[in-house]
């Protein structure tokens, strides 16, 4: 298990390129036939990359975990960012298409990953926080969630944005989940940018060609730095840090929250005549 410790914002000034791209870019999440787990001590968040190949492969509990399974005490939101596959939970298969999620509540025991076709396989992104209670595990399938037309044409960043975990929608203790979709001919994606100082972010990016890239803005408002991004890759966003970004191309986004309350509005709005 890859573990990333907390960072203060008075640390960010001090980073090279190499040093914040270590700390806040998990870049090989999908490796064929493999579950890659991440740990953030922000929000004791894991960030779960699955790519099934020729055989199931399952959710294993890391040692550090100290659990006997990886939702002994954990929840977790899936997003199929791939080809068709399917999720088993105790038994229960889901099959989710490309942008579909599925939650998974805390004390499932046995979670396994398929793909449908091995020539084109799955890839389930998975988000996962700390859980006091249990909901029931529930799938939801891409655009059956509660979709939010946002920004316009003129500023670059006209975008549709699909809640799929919240707390009108598919109920969790902490998990936040969606995805968004920036249409053709837009590149930036929350701009003017935000914190939510009672919540931390990770972004996932994909449908990101392969020689396109997002620069990944981050820090504080007013100690800004970026990071360059490519397809399927994920950018950890501590609470204090501003998470936005423009695309060389369109894309898509998972955008997934944990922390202190669930209100997707609860942030703190950052004008761009404010950025540094």
């Amino acid at each position: 298990m890859d573990i990333r410790y907390a960072t203060s914002p008075t640390e960010i000034p001090s980073l090279g390129t190499d040093a914040l791209r270590g700390r806040f870019l998990v870049e090989d999440l999908f490796q064929p036939g493999e579950v890659s787990v991440t740990y953030s001590h922000h929000d004791r968040v894991v960030l779960v990359g699955a790519m099934p190949t020729d055989r199931p492969i399952g959710l294993v509990a890391p040692a550090e975990l100290r659990a006997e399974h990886f939702l002994s005490r954990r929840e977790i939101g899936i997003v199929n960012v791939g080809a068709s596959g399917t999720v088993t939970v105790d038994g229960a298969a889901y099959e989710l298409g490309h942008g579909a999620c599925l939650y998974v509540g805390r004390g499932a025991e046995h979670v396994t990953f398929a793909s449908s076709d091995t020539a084109t396989p799955a890839r389930f992104y998975g988000f996962s926080a700390p859980a006091h209670t249990t909901y029931p595990t529930t799938l939801v399938r891409a655009g059956e969630g509660n979709v939010r037309e946002l920004g316009e044409q003129r500023t670059s960043n006209r975008r549709t944005l699909n809640q799929y975990i919240h707390a009108d929608g598919v109920r969790s203790c902490q998990v936040v989940m969606g995805v968004t979709t920036l249409h053709e001919g837009s590149m930036w994606n929350t701009m003017p940018a935000h914190t939510h100082d009672r919540r931390m972010e990770a972004y996932l990016y994909f449908n990101l060609p392969e020689d396109a890239r997002v620069l990944h803005l981050m820090g504080e408002p007013t100690e800004s730095r970026h990071l360059v991004v490519a397809n399927e890759q994920a950018v950890i966003s501590p609470s204090w840090s501003v998470h936005s970004g423009v695309g060389t191309s369109a894309y898509s986004f998972v955008w997934a929250m944990a922390g202190e309350n669930q209100s997707f509005d609860d942030m703190d709005h950052v004008q761009v005549t404010e950025l540094r």
